[in-house]
C-alpha cells in the first residue's frame, strides 16, 4: 500500500539499460554533472529515500536525509546502525507505511534510488513518476540492468510502459544525457 505518498523512482541507465557495471558498481561513466544536479534536488525535496545497500548516493546532504534502506538482514524494521536518519526495512516483514512512520514521515514523496530489487519492488507498489536518463555513448555489457524484469531483450522503457506509465518528452541535458519522466495515465 502506498497511503499518502507520492511515489517517484529516479536512476541514469547506460544505452544498453544498465544501472551498474558487471562488479555491481556504478561506474564514473554513469555519472554527468546534469543529470546530478537534477537528481540532489530531486533528493532534497523527498520527504523518505529508499535504496538497497549498494545504492548510496554520497552527496553533501545525503546523511541528513531520512532513508529506508531496503534489506533481507532483518525481519521487519530496524535502526541503521550508521546513520540515525535511517531505517534497515524487508519489505517482507513490514509495511511500506509502517517504515516511513518509524522515521517520522506519513506523507509525501518517497524517492526510489535503486538498485534493481529496489525499483521492481516498487513497481508492484506503483510509481506516480519514473525518471529515467540515458548516458550517452556508455555501454555496459554485462552490467545490472534498472529493472529484474529487464531479462529476454526488455528495456527500462519496455518494463515501465507494462507498468502502466507513459513517457513525457525526452528532455536534452548539457552534456549529452537525455531523460524521460515517465507518469501514471490519468
Amino acid at each position: 500500500m502506498r497511503g499518502s505518498f507520492r511515489i517517484e523512482g529516479h536512476a541514469i541507465a547506460s544505452e544498453d539499460g544498465m544501472i551498474a557495471a558487471a562488479n555491481g558498481l556504478m561506474p564514473d561513466s554513469l555519472k554527468f554533472p546534469s543529470d546530478q544536479k537534477l537528481y540532489e534536488q530531486a533528493l532534497d525535496q523527498a520527504a523518505v529515500i529508499a535504496n538497497g545497500r549498494l545504492s548510496y548516493e554520497g552527496q553533501l546532504n545525503s546523511p541528513r536525509r531520512k532513508r529506508l534502506v531496503l534489506t533481507r538482514s532483518v525481519s521487519g524494521l530496524a535502526p541503521d546502525p550508521k546513520n540515525p536518519n535511517a531505517r534497515l526495512w524487508n519489505p517482507a516483514g513490514e509495511s511500506l507505511e509502517a517504515a516511513c512512520a518509524a522515521l517520522g514521515v506519513t506523507g509525501g514523496e518517497i524517492a526510489v534510488v535503486g538498485g534493481p530489487f529496489v525499483f521492481s519492488l516498487f513497481l508492484g507498489i506503483g510509481y506516480d513518476a519514473f525518471h529515467l536518463s540515458h548516458a550517452p555513448g556508455v555501454r555496459l555489457p554485462g552490467g545490472v540492468p534498472v529493472f529484474h524484469e529487464q531479462g529476454s531483450g526488455r528495456s527500462p522503457e519496455d518494463v515501465l510502459a507494462a507498468a502502466g506509465l507513459k513517457p513525457g518528452p525526452v528532455q536534452r541535458l548539457d552534456d549529452g544525457v537525455t531523460m524521460v519522466e515517465w507518469t501514471r495515465a490519468a
